[in-house]
């Protein structure tokens, strides 16, 4: 029987943080409609740990915290970027990547979670990356293809191959279909979102 996402009791393992304590930190840093988003993508994340074999708990964590930075100011994320060195290429960009890229460390420092598999999987949610655990894969596809995602054949496509399969089936198709949204609608496109491509897409045998 699946676990729904209220059954589930942390452990205390990778947050010191109750879920109810959690959802409650997310409901005040989020406006509703995302803060609906994140427990879809928990909800999701879920569902894939439990058809490809991960902690529930460490997908409902991740699931929920992945988006804890989405609505913080830009000089949030451009403080964090010159005070822990990271990439200044990244002061190029804006939200869509600061709020996985550089809102881990918000998660870190903020939500008490030092679990490296979940920080992760938060940094590679908006951009993947050329090595990603099977968590943060699950919770790349749980953000991508959760209940209340609605664009035409792509989402439906995407779901139907992470029903099949997890990194040669949903997180290529996701990378080939998010790599060619960006470039038909000339956006520009974050290189670790190429370096993606290359990993995931061309050659489909990692699992």
């Amino acid at each position: 029987m699946n676990k729904s996402e209220s059954e589930i009791s942390y452990t205390g393992k990778y947050t010191p943080l109750s879920r109810t304590e959690l959802v409650k930190k997310l409901q005040e840093a989020l406006t509703p409609s995302r803060f609906n988003h994140v427990l879809r993508v928990e909800q999701t994340a879920i569902q894939l740990a439990q058809k490809y074999g991960e902690s529930v708990e460490k997908a409902s964590i991740a699931g929920l915290v992945h988006d804890y930075a989405k609505q913080r100011p830009d000089a949030d994320f451009i403080r964090a970027i010159k005070q822990y060195r990271l990439d200044d290429n990244l002061l190029n960009y804006g939200n869509a990547i600061w709020h996985g890229v550089v809102g881990w460390l918000f998660v870190a420092k903020e939500l008490q979670i030092e679990n490296i598999d979940i920080l992760k999987a938060v940094e590679y949610h908006t951009v993947g990356h050329q090595y990603m655990s099977k968590l943060a894969q699950i919770v790349y596809m749980a953000d991508y293809i959760e209940p209340g995602r609605d664009f035409p054949g792509g989402v439906s496509k995407a779901r139907e191959a992470t029903e099949i399969s997890l990194a040669a089936g949903g997180v290529s198709c996701q990378t080939q279909q998010t790599l060619s949204y960006l470039i038909e609608n000339k956006l520009p496109v974050y290189p670790q979102t190429i370096i993606t491509y290359n990993a995931w897409v061309p050659v489909q045998t990692k699992e």
